[in-house]
């Protein structure tokens, strides 16, 4: 079995998004490989309360790679060395004993600090709210065979519905873009049977929220879905480049 690890951190820390932030230094010592990398914030936060410091604040809740609260950027990747996890399903075994880690908040224009790794992701809810919904009668749910759908555009809703927000995609583009979050949400609609009443308005709407929050263009580098922690296909942003085109049609015909 592995022993314990003694780690040298070096973390961002930074009161508000109105202040200046800079790096602080921590060491710890008989790290468990075991841990997963936020139950060692867990103990670095006690440590520091012991000694009378502030604990560190990062964002964190289910802690099972499901909501996407735990952005952080490790030795230069969002998430960390792994590929397809997020921070919270990041082992210490993935790092060795004297290892210096680099841990930092997403930087985004769009993601303002608020303390320390914390960010403001309320770029994405706003993003959502223009455009990611369906219209449907309330009532009894209708029966599932009533709305068929191809096995292939099930798999592929399914898999873009599997984005969780995290903003990975986000902290990895040179050009902080947020189009691979938003063509996961426009995708996993548009290729649904529910998703069809706002369709041809949906993309143009959720593009322009995107555009005003200030998020960059596309570099088609590829970086966004290859540190995705649920690895969210490329071919999302295709699929949403045609389907805003097909709404800027629509919207001039009429």
């Amino acid at each position: 079995m592995e022993g314990n690890m003694n780690l040298s951190l070096k973390v961002w820390r930074q009161s508000n998004k109105d202040t200046a932030g800079g790096f602080e230094n921590y060491n710890l010592d008989s790290v468990s490989p075991d841990m997963s990398f936020l139950e060692m914030f867990d103990v670095l936060n006690e440590k520091l309360v012991v000694e009378g410091k502030e604990p560190i604040a990062f964002d964190h809740d289910c802690r099972e790679g499901i909501c996407g609260s735990c952005a952080m950027y490790i030795n230069g990747r969002p998430h960390g060395p792994l590929k397809g996890v997020t921070t919270c399903q990041l082992h210490m075994r993935s790092f060795n004993d004297g290892d210096t880690i680099v841990v930092e908040p997403w930087r985004a224009k769009a993601f303002p600090v608020l303390k320390d790794l914390v960010v403001d992701r309320d770029a994405f809810d706003r993003i959502m709210s223009s455009g990611g919904f369906i219209s449907v009668n309330t009532g009894n749910a209708q029966d599932a065979n009533s709305l068929p759908v191809p096995k292939e555009a099930a798999d592929d809703a399914f898999s873009a519905a599997a984005c969780i927000a995290c903003g990975a995609c986000v902290a990895a583009c040179k050009n902080a873009s947020a189009m691979l979050f938003v063509s996961a949400k426009i995708s996993q609609l548009a290729l649904l049977p529910q998703g069809q009443a706002e369709r041809s308005i949906r993309a143009e709407k959720m593009v322009a929220q995107m555009d005003a929050e200030g998020f960059g263009a596309c570099t088609n580098t590829g970086a966004c879905s290859a540190e995705c922690p649920k690895e969210i296909s490329m071919s999302n942003i295709a699929r949403m480049n045609r389907e805003y085109i097909g709404a800027k049609f629509s919207s001039t015909a009429v």
